[in-house]
C-alpha cells in the first residue's frame, strides 16, 4: 500500500469586519477594542479594504463570551468579569493597584485616566465645553431651590447630553471625549457658594466652591481630592450595575451616567454619608455619643456610618480619609464625635467605621450642607461608571438580561 502524500494544512476562513461583528453580535469598534486587548488578530485583507479576521478564533471568542455571560448553575448572584476594581481581603485594587496609594500619590483625574485606559497620565485635566456647560446651566437654573444635589446633576447631564452630537459614537475614543467634558460640566453647573469658575482648573477646587462658602487651604483641597479618587470605583456597586445594564442595551455614555445618579440617591447607597453628617451634628450638639446612638437604636435605624457587607474589618477608604482628616485642625471636633459614635457602638459590636463616616467628618467641618457628599460621591463616581460603561460596550449587547423567576399564580385564570 502507497504511502499517502501529506496534505497542506487547510487555510482557516477569514471574515470581514462586519462579519465578525455581526457572528460576536457588537458594533465594528468593539471588533477594534478586542484586538487592542488581545483577544482577537487582524490581518490586513488581500484585495480589499480593512482588516480580516480568522473565522475559528471569532467563533471561539463568540462561544467563550457567551459563555462568560452566562448565569452560573447554582447561584442566584449575578457575576460580571471586570477588569477595573477588586476588593480583597479589607483592600482594593484599581486594575490591580492599590487604590487607597493611588490616591493617595495622584489627583482624581490621573486616577479617572488610570481607571479608564490603564495609562497614567500625570497633570490631567478636564475641561467643560461652552456649549455643554451652558446647556446644563440654563436646565439646573430652572429646577425649584430645594432640588437635591443628583436632581441638579441628572438634569445637567441630560442636558449636556442634547448639545454633543457624537453622544451616540460609543467607540472608546469618543466616550472619553465625552467623560472628559462631562465631569467638570456636572461640577461647574452646580449653584457657586462662593469664589467664580476658571475652567481648567483641578476637579476638586472648581468643586470646592459649590460645596462650602468658606477659603479652602490647600491641605482641605488636597482631602478632597483624595476623597474624589478614594470614591471613583467600588467594583459593582448599585449605581453601577445599573450603568451597565444601560450600556448593555447600548445607551450613550450620558444616558447611562443618569442612569447610575438615578440609584445613588437612595439613603442606602450615595446619601448615606448625609445621614452620617447629620448624626455627627448632633453628637456635637449634645456632647455625647450615647444618647444620641441610642435614639437611632431605638428607632430601629442602624447607625450610620458603621459597617460595610464587602470588608471584614475597616473600611480601606475609611482610614485613609481618617488618617489626613488628623492633620486638618478644623476636622477635630468632628473627628472626636465620629470616635465618639465608634467607641460607644463597639461595646455591643464590631462595626467599623465605613467612608460615609469620614466623608461626614469632613463635610462637617467645612460648613458645607449634608448633602455636600453625596455630591462628592456622585461627581466621585461618574469617572467609574464611565469605565464601566466602557467594558460593557465590549460585550455582547442585551448581556444583562436576567430572567424573571415567576411566582404568581399559574394560568389560566378566568377574565377578572
Amino acid at each position: 500500500m502507497r504511502d499517502q502524500e501529506p496534505q497542506p494544512a487547510q487555510q482557516s476562513r477569514r471574515l470581514s469586519t462586519k462579519e465578525t461583528a455581526e457572528l460576536l453580535g457588537v458594533k465594528p469598534e468593539t471588533v477594534y477594542a478586542y484586538v487592542s486587548r488581545g483577544q482577537l488578530t487582524s490581518r490586513r485583507g488581500q484585495g480589499r479594504r480593512g482588516s480580516t479576521f480568522d473565522a475559528a478564533e471569532v467563533e471561539a471568542l463568540a462561544r467563550r463570551n457567551k459563555r462568560e455571560s452566562a448565569p452560573s448553575s447554582g447561584s442566584d448572584e449575578l457575576s460580571v468579569r471586570t477588569r477595573i476594581t477588586l476588593i480583597d481581603e479589607d483592600r482594593y485594587f484599581f486594575r490591580g493597584v492599590d487604590a487607597a496609594q493611588l490616591a493617595a500619590h495622584h489627583s482624581y483625574e490621573e486616577v479617572a485616566e488610570w481607571l479608564w485606559t490603564g495609562t497614567l497620565r500625570p497633570g490631567a485635566r478636564f475641561r467643560a465645553p461652552k456649549e455643554s456647560l451652558a446647556a446644563a446651566r440654563r436646565a439646573v437654573g430652572a429646577l425649584p431651590e430645594h432640588s437635591s444635589p443628583v436632581d441638579l446633576l441628572r438634569v445637567a447631564a441630560v442636558a449636556a447630553a442634547t448639545v454633543d452630537p457624537l453622544r451616540y459614537d460609543l467607540s472608546e475614543d469618543s466616550v472619553l471625549g465625552s467623560a472628559r467634558s462631562l465631569i467638570p460640566t456636572l461640577a461647574a453647573a452646580l449653584p457657586l457658594r462662593r469664589a467664580t469658575f476658571v475652567d481648567g482648573e483641578p476637579i476638586a477646587r472648581r468643586l470646592w466652591g459649590r460645596l462650602s462658602h468658606k477659603e479652602p487651604d490647600e491641605a482641605s483641597l488636597r482631602l478632597l481630592d483624595m476623597a474624589l479618587a478614594l470614591l471613583v470605583d467600588h467594583d459593582l456597586a448599585a449605581s453601577t450595575l445599573a450603568v451597565r445594564v444601560a450600556a448593555s442595551a447600548r445607551a450613550h455614555a450620558y444616558a447611562a451616567v443618569s442612569a447610575g445618579l438615578g440609584v445613588l440617591e437612595g439613603p442606602l447607597h450615595g446619601a448615606a454619608s448625609g445621614v452620617a453628617h447629620r448624626m455627627l451634628l448632633e453628637v456635637l450638639d449634645r456632647g455625647s455619643a450615647g444618647p444620641v446612638v441610642a435614639d437611632e437604636l431605638r428607632a430601629g435605624r442602624r447607625v450610620p456610618g458603621l459597617g460595610h457587607r464587602l470588608y471584614k474589618g475597616e473600611d480601606p477608604r475609611a482610614q485613609a480619609l481618617f488618617a489626613a482628616l488628623e492633620d486638618l485642625p478644623a476636622a477635630r471636633p468632628a473627628l472626636a464625635a465620629a470616635r465618639d459614635v465608634v467607641t460607644t457602638t463597639a461595646r455591643h459590636t464590631d462595626l467599623h467605621a465605613n467612608v460615609d463616616l469620614a466623608l461626614a467628618v469632613f463635610t462637617a467641618s467645612h460648613g458645607m450642607a449634608a448633602e455636600a457628599g453625596e455630591t462628592i460621591f456622585a461627581v466621585a463616581r461618574t469617572a467609574g461608571w464611565i469605565a464601566h460603561a466602557l467594558e460593557e460596550y465590549g460585550e455582547r449587547p442585551l448581556r444583562m438580561r436576567p430572567t424573571g423567576h415567576y411566582v404568581g399564580v399559574r394560568p389560566p385564570q378566568p377574565l377578572p
